[in-house]
This record gives C-alpha cells, sequence and structure tokens, in this order.
C-alpha cells in the first residue's frame, strides 16, 4: 500500500479484485470461526464482498478497509447462523465416551463441524483456526463468539467491536466475559496450539503411517496418549483411551494388512491425513480423512471425518493405484470430485 492510499483507504477500493485477493484468505478464516463449515464459510466471504462493493461509494474512510470488511463480514456471519444449530464433534454431543464393539450410529442430519484446509487460509491465520479451538468456539451463542473472536483473536478494542455490533462496551465487556468463562471449562484459547513438526513428531508421524498401512494394533495404540480421544463424524459415538481406539480400529475398521495408506495434508495448522482403503476393483479409494493433534510426543486427538467429498476439498487424489505404498510419490491424476473446490486450490480446478 502507497503512502497516499494509507492517509486515504477509499483509493483501495478503486481496484475491487485486488482487494478481494488481498483480504479473501483472511476473511475465509474469520468465517470458517463463526460457522464451523468450509462451504458455508466460501459463501459468507461472498457475500461480504458482494455486500462491500454494493456499498462501497458510502465508504468514508473512518476506518481502514480492513476493519469495514470484517466488520461486514461478521454482521453476514450472525445473520447467516439465526435459528442455526452449532456444528459439534461428536464428543460436544453431551453423550459419554463408547466402548469398543457398541453398534455404530450415523447421523447425517447434523451439520458437523468441518476441518479446514491450510492451503485455503493465510499462513497467519492457522493459529487460530485449531479444531479444537473452532469445537470450543460453536459452544458459544453467535454474539458471544463474534466479540471473542474480534477481542481476541483480530485484538479489536472494546469500542471498535461495539461499533461493529451496533452495541455498548458494557455489553462487549459482558459478552467477553461469559465467553471465557465458557472456554476455559474446557480449557482451551487461541494459544494453545503447537508449533511446526519437530523432527521427533515428524518420525511420530511416518510411524503413525505405518502402523495403519500394516495394521499393527499394538504400534497404534503405543502411538496415541493413554487418555487419547477418536471421533469420527457423521458417526455419533466418540472414544477415550488409546486401548479402547485400539480395539475400535481392529474390530470395526474394514481394512486389513496394506489395505490402508494415507497421503499426507494439512488441516486446521494440524497434521491430517487422507486415508484410502483398498477397493474390490484394485487400488485404494477415499475413506476417511484424519486430522491429528500431537502433544507430548504422542497423537491426543484424532478427528476421522467420513465424508468423501473432503478428498475434493483438500486436494486429495480420487483414488490410489493397486500398486501404491505409503512414502511412494502423489501419483498423477485426477483430484476427487466434489461440488466445490475452496480457495487455495483454484490451480487444481484448472487442471482437471
Amino acid at each position: 500500500m502507497t503512502t497516499h492510499e494509507q492517509h486515504d483507504p477509499t483509493l483501495e477500493l478503486e481496484d475491487f479484485p485486488k482487494l478481494t485477493e488481498k483480504y479473501q484468505r483472511e476473511l475465509l478464516a474469520h468465517c470458517y470461526r463463526m460457522s464451523g463449515s468450509v462451504h458455508e464459510a466460501e459463501d459468507l466471504v461472498q457475500e461480504t464482498f458482494l455486500r462491500a462493493w454494493k456499498a462501497s461509494a458510502s465508504f468514508q474512510g473512518r476506518s481502514s478497509v480492513r476493519t469495514w470488511l470484517y466488520r461486514i463480514a461478521t454482521n453476514v456471519c450472525l445473520t447467516n447462523l439465526e435459528n442455526k444449530p452449532r456444528r459439534p464433534l461428536p464428543a460436544g454431543l453431551g453423550t459419554p465416551d463408547q466402548i469398543a464393539g457398541d453398534a455404530l450410529e450415523e447421523n447425517h442430519e447434523i451439520a458437523w463441524l468441518e476441518p479446514m484446509p491450510d492451503a485455503a487460509v493465510a499462513v497467519a491465520e492457522r493459529d487460530s483456526i485449531r479444531l479444537a479451538f473452532v469445537a470450543a468456539l460453536q459452544h458459544l451463542p453467535a454474539r458471544q463468539r463474534a466479540v471473542l473472536i474480534l477481542r481476541d483473536v483480530l485484538r479489536w478494542s472494546a469500542a471498535e467491536v461495539a461499533e461493529a455490533l451496533d452495541t455498548t462496551v458494557a455489553a462487549v465487556n459482558s459478552a467477553l466475559q461469559r465467553a471465557h468463562a465458557q472456554m476455559a471449562e474446557r480449557g482451551l484459547t487461541e494459544d494453545t496450539v503447537e508449533e511446526e513438526l519437530d523432527g521427533g513428531q515428524r518420525i511420530l508421524l511416518d510411524q503413525y503411517v505405518d502402523a495403519f498401512w500394516r495394521k499393527d494394533i499394538d504400534a497404534i495404540v503405543t502411538l496415541l496418549r493413554a487418555e487419547a480421544i477418536w471421533e469420527m463424524p457423521p458417526f455419533t459415538s466418540w472414544y477415550l483411551g488409546n486401548e479402547n481406539i485400539g480395539r475400535l480400529i481392529a474390530t470395526q475398521c474394514p481394512g486389513g494388512i496394506n489395505d490402508m495408506p494415507m497421503i499426507e495434508t494439512r488441516a486446521n495448522g494440524q497434521p491430517a491425513f487422507g486415508l484410502y482403503m483398498r477397493s474390490r476393483e484394485g487400488g485404494f479409494e477415499p475413506f476417511h480423512l484424519q486430522v491429528l493433534d500431537i502433544r507430548d510426543g504422542k497423537v491426543a486427538h484424532v478427528g476421522a471425518f467420513f465424508d468423501p467429498a473432503l478428498f475434493a476439498t483438500f486436494g486429495l487424489p480420487a483414488r490410489l493405484p493397486e500398486g501404491y505404498r505409503p512414502g511412494d510419490p502423489v501419483p498423477d491424476g485426477p483430484v476427487a470430485s466434489g461440488d466445490h473446490v475452496p480457495m487455495g486450490h483454484e490451480s487444481v480446478a484448472s487442471d482437471r
């Protein structure tokens, strides 16, 4: 931005395509934190820019364009969330953990929390879209959620938030206090994140991929923390404890030895894998997407999302050839089909 643009923020609106490109990735992260859905977040960002374009003539430059866009996006999200249930993970449904071997129940009526590809958001936003943090945000009423995000993630003042939400500073402070209390109950803040993978974590993930490929239950159990949690929407059950999770994989996962290769990706600022399952026709087909949380050298939480459309969202291959083995280069070929390609994967779409 030139010095002249800094003094006159209205000039930034003169090139709207450039403005869209500049802010769409961070606004996508903002709308995702609010909605818990990649698909909804993309629609909300588009609606934000549409409203901004229509209102650009009335922008007077009393704030930066970025602040103005966030104000629009926040209110677009609040309107979208009216009368909508929150997006949970299974452990957030309020039901007790299950013992492996109990019948699995799917619920496709629930709008589940979705993982977000790292490629779709700006690097600076990834700490604040951690899966556990976004899941905890969904427990807050929409306006409390907005206040906490604007105050704690974007570091706005109480006065700026009050203006954006058309309320008072006292109401903002009260909402933030209540939001902090609820987040504290879950032991979560935006800052409970890990740094980039170190050498030990890299080895751990390689062992994890190998253990699934060999379906070595003992190895999988060893790589999980004793109090690890496994969730797999749209299945409503969740599982606590590495031994219990090991029994679940041993008895209710259809894959056998050398049936489950994984392709690495990144989701919510965390390591993630597309797990493929050997098919009767030969080769491997998408099965589920795992998002891992690593703590103290072991896997503490696995979100295994049974939604094949996510393989398209993450730009993962539509299938793997019969001769594929873990560690092989990702084969060339079409990515998984889906109803959209999110921001950050446009180049993939153009190659189809």
